[in-house]
């Protein structure tokens, strides 16, 4: 059986939360009122201070399904495909693009699990180098409108659920394979795999991990993709490395522990 990596996307592929990412581009289409981004942007706030409990995750849920209702979900994919570069690639940590790497080197599939909806996770997955996504869906009608339902919730222990419902259906063996989030919210996730790493842990993860003596990663280099961005100098790519290939050490040991016990 096939090994694969499942990386959270908020705070661990990127740096923020990808659906409050977009919210300024929304707002110049015309999509969000002026009261609505702000308080997007004090939600993005609290979650890059403060992470989020899976009761604000739900709150958060329903507002956005209020809040989408009735867009066209074609005008949306326009918005995302071209604001993508401006507000995602400036968020990208290097540390998880060089891990995306190490594990399509060793061969593992790797997929991004989300709770955010798939319109916004897929084409930064793509960014990224990454084919396979687990994200939620909103359903739409007949029109290409979203109504208020979700066809598909990819949070808590829904992730977790629709890892081994992937695992069955592309061969994975989840035993061997990996999972790397920043949330508590999602311990089932990192349950799922015999190797789970915590990334830029909230407390109650860290504590968690520190628990269970799992891996702990502090990703902190938000990296250029592109060619028309300045990349970083050649010092600031030997920390990265440094930093980077002494963390893949500890997941490797630690992977051969769990296999040896």
């Amino acid at each position: 059986m096939t090994e694969a990596a499942f990386f959270d996307l908020d705070k661990t592929i990127i740096a923020g939360s990808s659906t409050l990412a977009f919210g300024r581009p929304l707002y110049s289409a015309g999509f969000l009122r002026r009261g609505t981004l702000l308080r997007l942007g004090i939600a993005q706030l609290s979650y890059m201070l403060f992470g989020a409990d899976e009761d604000s995750l739900e709150r958060a849920r329903d507002q956005m399904l209020d809040l989408v209702s009735g867009w066209h979900q074609a005008e949306i994919d326009a918005i995302v495909a071209q604001t993508l570069d401006e507000v995602i690639e400036p968020l990208v940590f290097a540390e998880a693009l060089f891990l995306i790497d190490e594990h399509k080197r060793a061969g593992r599939e790797v997929y991004v699990v989300s709770a955010s909806p798939e319109e916004f996770v897929r084409p930064i997955a793509k960014m990224v180098g990454i084919d396979r996504v687990i994200a939620t869906k909103i359903r739409t009608d007949g029109l290409g409108r979203y109504v208020p339902e979700l066809e598909r919730y990819v949070m808590g222990a829904g992730k977790a659920e629709a890892m081994r419902e992937v695992a069955e259906r592309d061969g994975i063996d989840l035993e061997g394979s990996f999972a790397y989030t920043d949330s508590y919210t999602d311990m089932p996730m990192l349950e799922a795999v015999g190797n789970p790493i915590a990334v830029n842990p909230e407390k109650e993860l860290k504590e968690a991990a520190e628990a269970n003596d799992w891996p702990i990663l502090e990703f902190q280099r938000p990296v250029s993709l592109g060619p028309k961005v300045s990349t970083p100098p050649p010092q600031a790519w030997i920390a990265i490395g440094a930093g980077i290939a002494l963390g893949t050490a500890l997941i490797i040991a630690f992977g051969r522990k769990r296999t040896d016990t």
